[in-house]
């Protein structure tokens, strides 16, 4: 069986120990990923386990025969060559075999001898014939169609030269030629960046039948829990290994960290005694080899030490400013590019505190209807009316690599943060992957994925109560995620979102805006789910399950009959969907009113007036009775919507 073992690695970059006497195995089946902080070492790992860097200690064993493919998290440019061209190449390995195949193919038929060396070469013959079809190399133009299609492509770009594409559609041809030569081990490092969110969908189900082995280092927590059944933690230069998905290792880990830290909190009480023991005693005669020994204590102490990646650093923006019942109202909003129609005829309305995703394939004007809601884009049919009291803020990624500064990153911030915010501003720029001499560097000297984070981050110092923000998860570890997650779902304003992260839009999102992209017989069109992401998933899921129903029992009924009961069962799948809009709408509308009624009932003036609190009182027992029979009504019918 393929495998390839490490055992006892260690690597050091100067003074510092990135990894100390690690062992890890990978073989056919493994479903892997490598955890840890930032800069801990998981980059420095793969490349080893890849070859390109020689550990300064420790074995790596690899079965022969074992092929290991490497996806660096950037940095590959192609040019010079057609898109079919270039994955070809992921078949370079094959013509050898078949060179190989041909050269003992000529020597058996000049043999004409039956000895043992014949016998060999004969068996070798057969092994060679046997890897060239198992490969697939014979049905590589079918292989190749299915990879580039899965990634995004599209097959009428099959012949453009390489070199046109962009950086994340360079790091996507990177990734289809490694999918395409079907190593015994994958290993990937952040594959997901530059997927949209059907393209990471495609890869789920394309590892789930990988016959191979592979490690992943991701963001992504949902792709994560798919497709893995182990993770490796990277802890303080050391690797432990966790069996389950990756939120089995993190439930695990809380566990432990909850005793390290109670561990660690005890020990710096120790060392904060004996630190004042010391500082008593060290000056007096009498008791100086009493001191001495306590330095010798704290010298010998084991440090305990937390990891960077299991710190949850609470993050409290600054509150969203009062405004007006409604945020935001779109009337008849259209686009075109050309001839292209991205847009038409678009109608939403947002209440305050709304949280909506915006979803749809590629191409679909996700990212065009943020920049026309923020502003960005004034070439646009229909109206924008941002509510009484709204202040909006727009985070998108050609603005945040736009920025252009000679001031170092924490003078950056301190610009525009708010003066009780300044003294946070090294923990803020800390949880958000600017750590020690980081925040000293330039603006302008960040790479596109540091001036992102930092501009969101910026933004988000701001008082505003609308944020627009197109893929704000982009270049944040799974930390950072969640620091971002937990400041978005406690703001309390407004907001649109765009994201590629399944698991963020199914916490964040309370509404689901789905585009459509137009096509040469319909127009684009967009519709909205009155519930997050997991809930729209669910709903569109059960409607092309029931038109699947409706299919198989149309066919045998006539034509005409088919039109009919089609009609009427769309017609009362638009009534139920408006109802269920309705009652949503009053559910919010009741909520709003019991939390007004609990509010009053709790002023002194009110609570201490047996006749005022009496009569507050039936009407909050009245709007929670209502709360109940609409919440019963809304239950009824949504069974019947998700049958």
């Amino acid at each position: 069986m393929a495998f390839v073992q490490f055992t006892n690695i260690s690597h050091a970059f100067g003074d510092r120990d990135i990894l100390k006497d690690v062992n890890l195995r990978l073989a056919l089946g493994s479903r892997s990923c490598l955890s840890g902080a930032n800069g801990s070492g998981k980059t420095t790992l793969m490349k080893i386990m890849a070859g390109e860097i020689k550990p300064d200690s420790g074995e790596r064993a690899i079965q022969k025969g074992t092929r290991i493919s490497y996806l660096p998290q950037s940095g590959i440019v192609h040019s010079g060559k057609s898109l079919r061209e270039e994955t070809e190449n992921a078949f370079g390995y094959i013509h050898k075999l078949i060179s190989r195949l041909e050269e003992t193919g000529a020597i058996l038929e000049k043999s004409k001898n039956d000895d043992a060396s014949t016998q060999a070469m004969i068996e070798e013959h057969h092994r060679l014939q046997e890897m060239i079809e198992d490969s697939g190399f014979y049905r590589r133009e079918a292989d190749i169609s299915m990879v580039l299609s899965g990634l995004g492509f599209s097959l009428k770009e099959i012949n453009r030269d390489t070199g046109e594409f962009s950086g994340g559609w360079q790091m996507r041809i990177a990734l289809a030629k490694i999918l395409l030569e079907k190593p015994d081990i994958l290993l990937l490092d952040e594959p997901t960046n530059y997927l949209d969110i059907e393209a990471r969908a495609w890869l789920e189900k394309w590892l789930e039948t990988f016959t191979g082995g592979y490690l992943l280092v991701s963001h992504d927590r949902y792709f994560l829990d798919v497709c893995v059944n182990e993770v490796y933690e990277i802890f303080q230069g050391k690797v432990k290994r966790y069996a389950g998905n990756y939120t089995s290792y993190e439930k695990t880990r809380k566990i432990e960290m909850e005793s390290l830290i109670k561990r660690y909190a005890e020990q710096q009480e120790e060392i904060t005694k004996t630190e004042a023991l010391i500082r008593r005693f060290r000056y007096k005669a009498s008791k100086a080899a009493f001191a001495q020994e306590l330095i010798k204590r704290l010298e010998k102490m084991e440090r305990i030490e937390i990891p960077e990646s299991l710190k949850k650093i609470k993050i409290n923006f600054p509150p969203a400013p009062h405004s007006g019942k409604i945020a935001l109202t779109l009337e008849g909003i259209g686009k075109s590019y050309g001839e292209r129609r991205v847009l038409s005829n678009l109608d939403i309305c947002l209440e305050a505190g709304e949280r909506l995703v915006v979803a749809g394939p590629n191409g679909a004007g996700k990212t065009t209807l943020l920049r026309i809601i923020a502003g960005a884009d004034t070439h646009y049919e229909g109206n924008v009316k941002y509510g009484t009291g709204i202040s909006a803020g727009y985070f998108s990624q050609d603005a945040a690599e736009a920025l252009d500064s000679d001031t170092q990153v924490i003078d950056f911030m301190d610009q525009d943060a708010p003066t009780h915010l300044i003294p946070k501003l090294r923990d803020m720029l800390g949880s958000f992957l600017f750590s020690d001499d980081d925040v000293y560097k330039s603006v302008s000297v960040l790479s596109g994925g540091e001036k992102s984070r930092l501009a969101l981050l910026k933004m988000l110092l701001k008082p505003l109560n609308l944020l627009i923000l197109d893929e704000p998860t982009n270049h944040l570890d799974l930390n950072s995620k969640d620091i971002l997650l937990e400041a978005l779902s406690e703001f309390g304003g407004t907001v649109i979102f765009v994201s590629h992260d399944r698991y963020f839009m199914e916490a964040l999102s309370t509404k689901t805006l789905e585009l459509i992209p137009g096509t040469d017989c319909e127009p684009a069109q967009a519709k909205l789910f009155y519930g997050n992401y997991a809930y729209y998933l669910d709903r569109i899921s059960n409607e092309t399950e029931s038109s699947v129903q409706i299919e198989a029992s149309v066919k045998q009924k006539s034509s005409a009959e088919k039109r009919i009961e089609d009609k009427q069962k769309q017609a009362n799948l638009r009534r139920m969907e408006r109802q269920e809009a309705e009652i949503l709408k009053t559910l919010d509308e009741l909520e709003n009113v019991k939390a007004a009624l609990e509010t009053e009932l709790s002023r002194p003036e009110v609570y201490s007036s047996a006749e005022k609190a009496k009569e507050i009182k039936q009407k909050l027992d009245k709007c929670v009775a209502n709360i109940d029979s609409k919440t019963h009504e809304w239950e009824t019918l949504a069974v019947k919507l998700n049958p």
